[in-house]
């Protein structure tokens, strides 16, 4: 018996026994969100003074660095978040509604290894096994990818972001108060975002590996992903060209890692098709 007619055989469930494996999956992945969103709520004094507050602080990792660079080059331009603005409350339930929002991203962020895990679970009895052996360390490394991303834009994106949106006037009779609620929106999206867009390779790798995808189509199109790349830098970042630059860049650098991931998964299934 081939291995395609045991695997049949051996995962020949009814459509109703797949849901309810799919829903002990959810519901772990569930719990586990839980579990850090809970742990989150608790310490929510480390999670807001020196994590969702920290970026707009002038002692913040960044911007220090970016006075440094300020004072080597002479560029003052380059100081940002140096007078750090005050967050304002105006709802009576605001601050408790923003504790438990913030504490479920945190929980997303934190358990994303995990959910990924459950997901890769629920899909691995439908693989052959060259396809296990082939995506063994995609866990690995779509959550190195991940945190990747939400490192980036935590460090960088969201210091730059807060800046000039913080500090931008039409007038000097208009006096910037942030809210409390915009002010973590526009964190806790550039965060994410950044976390999943920095899963390009693997949306390729996954894209190449069921052939909608090959390694002339990403390089006959590169000039338009470079145009897609500039409008995904442009909603993700303030709008001024320094901050797309900054995005642009490691995407694109992903964009061609894509590239070689996908050239080398069509040399594997040229070699197994030669060998069959």
């Amino acid at each position: 018996m081939s291995e395609k007619e045991q695997q049949q055989e051996d995962n020949q469930m009814s459509f109703l026994e797949h849901l309810e494996v799919l829903r002990w999956h959810l519901m772990r992945s569930v719990i586990a969100v839980l579990v850090f969103a809970v742990a989150a709520f608790i310490f929510y004094d480390f999670i807001f003074d020196y994590l969702i507050l920290a970026p707009k602080n002038p002692d913040f990792f960044t911007n220090r660095m970016f006075a440094r660079v300020a004072e080597f080059t002479g560029v003052e331009a380059l100081k940002i978040n140096t007078a750090p603005f005050q967050v304002i409350n105006i709802n009576m339930a605001g601050q408790f509604a923003t504790h438990i929002s913030v504490s479920l991203v945190a929980g997303i962020i934190a358990s994303f290894p995990y959910i990924f895990y459950e997901f890769w679970c629920f899909i691995k009895p439908a693989l052959y096994s060259n396809e296990k052996k082939h995506a063994r360390g995609s866990i690995f490394y779509t959550s190195f990818l991940f945190a990747l991303g939400v490192l980036f834009g935590y460090y960088l994106i969201t210091p730059l972001s807060v800046h000039f949106l913080g500090s931008y006037s039409v007038s000097d009779q208009v006096m910037n108060q942030i809210n409390l609620k915009s002010y973590i929106s526009s964190i806790t999206s550039i965060v994410l975002a950044s976390g999943v867009i920095f899963e390009l390779p693997v949306l390729i790798f996954f894209l190449s590996k069921i052939g909608l995808v090959t390694p002339d189509f990403l390089k006959k199109y590169r000039k338009h992903s470079v145009v897609l790349i500039l409008i995904l830098s442009a909603i993700i970042t303030p709008p001024d060209i320094f901050s797309q630059v900054l995005v642009c860049l490691p995407l694109m650098l992903l964009y061609e890692i894509g590239i070689k991931i996908s050239k080398r998964i069509q040399k594997k299934q040229q070699a197994e098709f030669d060998l069959d």
